[in-house]
């Protein structure tokens, strides 16, 4: 991939911008959207988004209100992305999984104009939604219609790439879900920086299988539209066709976490591929660490393929990118960082440390956020001004280190970090460690607890007994759990990362 400077030619600052710009630019027939049920090309997307601004200002939608959707990643969401856009309106997307507790917590924290629901909730959400509540089928019969007139807003609204295009609502290690406020700005600059990084092509297929309440499948949007790529929208695609509906789509590039890239590799195995057949290009990870061996197995059952490890958080979007070349001289790096940003490893003082000493990994750029909604004290612990400089940084509770060529080492998030029997460790080297072992498809580690001595959870074709005794191999004595339990499958979030709260009622009853 070549790694291009900032200086050329800049994508539009706003969201609705660089989807008019990619609709110029596409062919007449370039595909820009695929779901289940159909497709749009560029143009077509552009006119439905042109439609959704016409709705929303009918329903008195203006600048800078809110719009909360609770729907399935289909074609029409994306068009409502685009159309929330022109109207200078934020949109508020949230997976369809979010339970009753929490949405009450985003309904009364983001106090949306008006909620598009699927038809079948409307009901239950109205119950407790202060805002209107419309359901997926009404909302889209009434923008098919105005499509269907060539419809557009009366008075468009005036948009700046310092307004919000969208709050993304996450967990984090908060008991309520907090949304990080993404302006137009940050949003286009951590695009395009990715862009430089990746480079979608017209010619690529970008299979996403990430709901677009989530920040890792919004930007696909926009990485696609910048690509002038066809982006195939697979969210709601059953486990079992995986793998034939990416064959199927002639997908180019898949976007993974390390349990989806596992379950691709099963699918992989069971089904391999006639030679010469597989059109993937390209696989990119973030999420967590993506194990050695299960990057391999892409490798093998995808020739050609190339595995680019990312390294990122919402509130800035990515922080760094690993390019193929470095994969053998840098193979335990998260990457180096984005085109226009920079990356500092600080210590408890705040001073810089020098290269190869661990201490909180700090970031700083354009694409830095400019903080929670609505939260001004964790916006004030996490978001800082750089004293000398003035400069917005973000502190982002990870911990790692930089080498002397800039690239940055991740050893884990400050809830992972550890100490025990006085030694300093992570629950990420654990899990590399126990992913090293013949045998084991998936680990989760969990620290020790007030009732728990320090934990492995795996998965795969291996006895709890082998997995303490390989890991004495690898680790110090003082880094090898004292419990091993092997399931069937490790329990996730909803975006694929392990859900400790569950892991650790596994081992309820178990002291040290």
């Amino acid at each position: 991939m070549n790694r291009q400077s900032t200086s050329d030619a800049r994508p539009p600052e706003l969201v609705h911008a660089l989807l008019d710009e990619a609709a110029a630019d596409a062919a007449p027939d370039a595909v820009a959207v695929t779901d289940g049920t159909g497709r749009w090309t560029y143009r077509e997307l552009a006119a439905h988004s042109h439609a959704v601004d016409a709705w929303l200002e009918e329903r008195g939608v203006g600048h800078g209100d809110r719009v909360l959707a609770q729907l399935p990643s289909t074609r029409e969401l994306v068009a409502l992305f685009y159309g929330v856009s022109r109207r200078g309106a934020v949109l508020v997307s949230l997976n369809p999984g979010m339970k009753d507790f929490h949405l009450r917590s985003v309904l009364a924290n983001a106090e949306p104009r008006l909620v598009v629901a699927a038809d079948a909730a409307v009901d239950r959400v109205a119950e407790f939604s202060p805002a209107p509540v419309l359901g997926a089928g009404e909302f889209w019969r009434d923008v098919s219609a105005l499509h269907e007139k060539g419809a557009r807003a009366a008075a468009p609204a005036e948009v700046g790439a310092e307004d919000i295009a969208a709050l993304v609502y996450t967990s984090g290690s908060t008991a309520a879900p907090k949304a990080v406020i993404c302006p137009h700005g940050p949003m286009l600059f951590a695009s395009y920086a990715i862009q430089l990084e990746l480079g979608y092509r017209p010619d690529d297929v970008v299979f996403c299988r990430f709901p677009i309440s989530w920040d890792y499948g919004l930007y696909k949007i926009l990485l696609a539209a910048l690509g002038r790529s066809e982006l195939v929208l697979a969210d709601g695609e059953s486990d079992l066709v995986l793998l034939k509906r990416i064959r199927e789509s002639g997908a180019t590039v898949v976007p993974i976490v390390p349990s989806l890239a596992t379950m691709i590799c099963s699918l992989a195995e069971r089904e391999p591929a006639p030679e010469g057949t597989s059109r993937v290009r390209m696989f990119t990870n973030t999420g967590a660490a993506l194990p050695r061996p299960t990057a391999d197995a892409l490798r093998a059952a995808f020739p050609g393929a190339e595995v680019v490890r990312q390294f990122g958080q919402t509130e800035c979007k990515r922080i760094s990118v690993l390019p193929p070349e470095f994969e053998d001289t840098k193979r335990d790096s998260v990457g180096r960082p984005l085109p226009g940003t920079k990356v500092f490893v600080l210590g408890p003082d705040g001073a810089e440390l020098p290269t190869g000493e661990t201490g909180e990994i700090v970031v700083e750029g354009p694409h830095v956020m400019p903080g929670y909604w609505r939260a001004p004290e964790i916006t004030e612990r996490t978001f800082r001004r750089h004293a000398a400089t003035g400069a917005l940084r973000l502190h982002t509770g990870d911990y790692g280190h930089l080498d002397d060529d800039g690239f940055l080492y991740y050893e884990g998030r400050r809830d992972d970090m550890f100490k025990r029997k006085g030694v300093r460790m992570s629950t990420t080297e654990i899990e590399a460690a126990t992913m090293d072992i013949p045998g084991v498809r998936a680990a989760a580690a969990l620290p020790p607890g007030e009732d728990r001595d320090l934990a492995v959870c795996v998965v795969g074709d291996v006895a709890p007994h082998t997995v303490l005794r390989e890991l004495a191999r690898r680790l110090e004595p003082a880094k090898v759990p004292g419990l091993c339990r092997v399931v069937d499958e490790l329990p996730l979030t909803l975006h694929g990362k392990h859900e400790r709260k569950q892991l650790a009622l596994l081992f309820e009853g178990n002291s040290r």
